[in-house]
């Protein structure tokens, strides 16, 4: 099969073009494996639509390697922006279905985790809390354990609801949170006997590689990409548009 990994790679690295659009900004990165070949960023919460392709394009370009080349391709699947989560899941729909790469779509607090695995292991870390803007008051949320594997569904939580729902699970015991909304959840928590702020850990596609790695190797890379919406989105319904439905 042209579209699996295993067949066109051999013992060879993979060639994975991986980009997160559903956050605050835009990133692409092409890499062998986990070494990367060529990166771009672009810090803007609009405008995903016009600037990710072009950036893909420049990434590719620079990496030295044909489309062709990709074996997979992945994205953020959310949650996040509905326009950026939609422009990633066509994005690499798009190029997938052109290069014979396969999609794999991970969310925002799987690359958070993955991100942080390597070093969460050098410092015998405890649970990891991942939070993230909603851009509303409350929070997307995820608690993993100390491998960094998910205890449960991602999840909009308000903050002055965070330190009861979290001690419900894992009492005083050592936390780490990460996340671009990392230092917002940790100013509701109480005092515990050690609480570690990861700062600069926002999801982006260093984060989306590393996951999408970790899935081929678990051989959870087939599962087709469909976005993750945790709350509708903000639409307002005119009553005209409303007394027309009727």
């Amino acid at each position: 099969m042209l579209n699996d990994p295993s067949m066109r790679t051999g013992s060879r690295r993979p060639i994975v073009l991986a980009l997160d659009a559903a956050g605050l900004g835009c990133s692409v990165v092409v890499a062998a494996g986990e070494a990367v070949l060529a990166a771009e960023r672009c810090a803007t919460a609009r405008g995903q639509a016009e600037r990710l392709l072009p950036m893909v394009d420049a990434v590719v370009r620079k990496s030295g390697l044909s489309a062709l080349a990709l074996d997979i391709v992945g994205t953020t699947i959310g949650p996040g922006s509905f326009t950026g989560i939609r422009v990633g899941l066509s994005a690499v729909r798009g190029i997938a279905l052109a290069t014979g790469a396969r999609s794999v779509g991970v969310t925002g607090f799987e690359a958070v985790a993955a991100s942080l695995a390597p070093r969460a292991h050098e410092r015998g870390a405890g649970f990891l809390l991942v939070a993230l803007e909603s851009g509303r008051e409350d929070l997307y949320i995820q608690l993993f354990d100390h491998a960094y594997r998910p205890l449960g569904d991602p999840m909009a939580a308000m903050p002055a609801a965070l330190d009861e729902a979290l001690s419900g699970l894992i009492g005083a015991a050592p936390l780490v949170v990460a996340g671009d909304a990392a230092r917002r959840a940790v100013n509701m928590l109480l005092p515990r006997s050690c609480t570690t702020v990861i700062e600069g850990s926002a999801p982006d596609a260093a984060g989306v590689l590393r996951a999408v790695l970790r899935r081929a190797r678990a051989g959870e890379s087939r599962i087709k990409p469909l976005p993750l919406y945790l709350r509708p989105p903000n639409v307002t319904i005119s009553t005209a548009h409303q007394g027309a439905g009727r």
